[in-house]
């Protein structure tokens, strides 16, 4: 059985969210809306990186979060502790006793992990009583966006690598522990071969690789001496260090202890470099690695690598074949957090009653929210690549066949016309507090992410200035919205 969250951290998240959630939680209680029935949608408004997509990542954390959504007796007692600026308690017992009894009922569809994603599509829809579907937008916020933008990251960084392996080695610079284990994870969908956090391979099932450092090397009187002992501890392991000292001479030290592993009936796996020019010392490794016996020997790279890096070695010929990224991965380091946002688009007093669609209005167009209760349909075209893909309200009677016509979210001028095949992105996760979804294992996952982006067009997969895809608002959503707009306004 796969690890629970609370397994992992041995005590209740119920209460992982911000405090706002709960004050308005309260505020909806103490109405008597709190019933009523709302949608929310989770989704970003630009892609991460400047690139040309997303890849949704996260869900399983979050279906877990959801599955455990249970205040205990700890958790309300601590409520209950709570104070305003008058000193008195800020929740009144009878809300405390609500939240002591409340179980989870929200209908929540989504984008499966490692689907592609383009800006204002909802990666997740929540459905059900207005205080869940509020209580619940931090923490899905927290464990969609993060793994999403490492998915994404390590993608870019794969594609870079143009098929070589790149292993996530960002741990030790990570954002604490969950950002460690977190981060392994969306790197291992985004496509990277393997991690070096243990804990991660243990708890998600993903690859680990690792060999040893400079302290190695340092704690013995040379560093022919240190390769021969690590040779001698783990035969089937090695791949050698070689710029503690003298990268070049490292090199040859290598081949020379290589020589006597394959004595012993064994093969050296490789050798890394860490630093210096990694351009050159690679061509001069292959040569030297090549003239010992060892053609097939990895050269391991590593040393603050990122996609421009990688994709800048590889122009200037570099000989590298395994790419180590640590930092660069598992921080973001370039774009720091997702920007997801979660928006209330529709609520109703109950499922008799017609759904009210909800927009948020700003002074920024981008900031402007879709109403409704959403779906996304992703259309294909006769090669089965990506099209294009179409935001519509299920409750405005839309498409029922494969033609229809969109506003691009990003020019409200510009019209799009969808053909051929689709397929609906939202799928169902849980009916009523009720889990429906059979998680798939993250081997599975990774495969999906690889599938789609083998569907997109490489135009809008390039680094710099990609195409952007093309995602519409369905014409009477756009309507809708406009009117909303509109009357809001007036």
């Amino acid at each position: 059985m796969r690890p629970r969250l609370t397994d992992i951290y041995g005590t209740s998240l119920s209460l992982l969210t911000d405090l706002y959630q709960l004050t308005m939680a309260y505020g909806y209680w103490k109405q008597g809306i709190g019933e009523h029935e709302a949608v929310f949608h989770l989704f970003f408004r630009k892609t991460p990186f400047k690139g040309g997509y997303a890849v949704a990542a996260g869900l399983e954390h979050a279906i877990g979060y959801l599955e455990q959504l249970k205040l205990d007796a700890d958790d309300v007692e601590y409520l209950g502790t709570l104070t305003g600026n008058d000193g008195k308690p800020l929740f009144e017992q009878g809300f405390l006793d609500y939240l002591a009894e409340m179980e989870f009922a929200c209908t929540i569809d989504a984008m499966p992990e490692g689907t592609l994603a383009f800006p204002h599509e909802p990666l997740l829809r929540v459905r059900g009583p207005l205080i869940q579907a509020q209580l619940i937008e931090t923490p899905l916020l927290n464990m969609v966006n993060f793994q999403t933008l490492i998915a994404t990251k390590a993608a870019r960084i794969c594609h870079a690598a143009r098929g070589e392996a790149v292993l996530e080695f960002g741990l030790r610079r990570a954002q604490g522990v969950d950002g460690g284990l977190a981060a392994s994870r969306a790197a291992y969908i985004g496509g990277c071969a393997a991690t070096s956090n243990v804990l991660a391979g243990k708890v998600f099932d993903i690859p680990v690789k690792g060999t040893h450092a400079h302290s190695w090397v340092m704690s013995f009187p040379t560093e022919r001496e240190a390769f021969e002992a690590y040779a001698e501890a783990m035969p089937n392991n090695c791949v050698f260090l070689v710029d503690t000292y003298d990268t070049v001479q490292g090199v040859k030290n290598a081949v020379q202890v290589g020589k006597q592993l394959r004595e012993r009936g064994h093969e050296m796996v490789g050798i890394r470099l860490d630093s210096g020019d990694l351009t050159q010392l690679s061509i001069a490794a292959r040569k030297i690695l090549d003239e010992g016996g060892f053609p097939d020997a990895s050269i391991v790279a590593s040393n603050d690598l990122s996609e421009q890096i990688i994709d800048s070695l590889k122009q200037q010929g570099a000989t590298i074949s395994v790419w180590g990224v640590g930092t660069k991965l598992a921080t973001a380091y370039d774009q720091p957090a997702l920007g997801g946002v979660y928006k209330l688009a529709a609520i109703r007093a109950d499922a008799d009653s017609a759904w009210v669609p909800k927009v948020k209005l700003s002074n920024q167009p981008i900031k402007v929210s879709n109403p409704g209760v959403l779906g996304v349909r992703r259309y294909f075209d006769a090669e089965g690549t990506f099209a294009g893909d179409l935001i519509h309200d299920e409750g405005l009677n839309p498409i029922a066949g494969a033609a229809a016509t969109g506003i691009d979210v990003g020019d409200a001028t510009r019209p799009i016309r969808f053909n051929g095949t689709f397929e609906e992105l939202l799928v169902p996760i849980f009916d009523a507090g009720k889990r429906v979804y059979e998680l798939p294992d993250v081997q599975t996952i990774r495969a999906r992410t690889a599938q789609q982006l083998s569907q997109l067009s490489p135009h809008s997969r390039r680094h710099l200035n990609p195409n952007i895809y093309d995602v519409g608002l369905e014409e009477s959503l756009h309507a809708l919205k406009l009117d909303l707009i509109a009357k809001a306004r007036a």
